[in-house]
C-alpha cells in the first residue's frame, strides 16, 4: 500500500486511532534530503503493508501538525503506536533503521 496523505483532518483517524503502528514522514518538497529518503519511505510502505501504515506529511501544508510534533528539522521520521510517539529519527536514515523503528 502506498503511503497515505496525512492532513490535520485524517490525522486522528488514520494516526490516533490506527490499530497497527504508523511511520510518519514529515517532509518538505524544497528539502534535499526528504526526497533522498522517500524513495525509501515509499518502498517501507508497500513492504509493510497489513502489518503497519506509512504517512506523509509537508510541514509546509500541515503547520499545525508540525508544531504538534515540534518538528524543528526535517525529514523526520516518527512511529506512533496506539497514539503514541515510540521512536523518532531525524534525517536521512538507512532502510533497516527505519524498519527497526517500526519493529515489524
Amino acid at each position: 500500500m502506498a503511503a497515505i496523505k496525512i492532513t490535520k483532518h485524517n490525522f486522528e483517524k488514520e494516526v490516533l486511532n490506527s490499530k497497527e503502528p504508523v511511520l510518519l514522514d514529515f517532509w518538505a518538497s524544497w528539502c534535499g534530503p526528504c526526497r533522498m529518503v522517500s524513495p525509501t519511505v515509499d518502498e517501507i510502505a508497500n513492504e509493510v503493508s497489513g502489518s503497519a501504515k506509512v504517512g506523509k506529511i509537508n510541514v509546509d501544508e500541515e503547520a499545525e501538525l508540525a508544531a504538534k510534533f515540534k518538528i524543528m528539522s526535517i525529514p523526520t521520521l516518527m512511529v506512533v503506536k496506539d497514539g503514541k510517539i515510540s521512536a523518532s529519527a531525524v534525517g536521512v536514515r538507512p532502510k533497516k533503521e527505519i524498519l527497526r523503528m517500526l519493529e515489524v
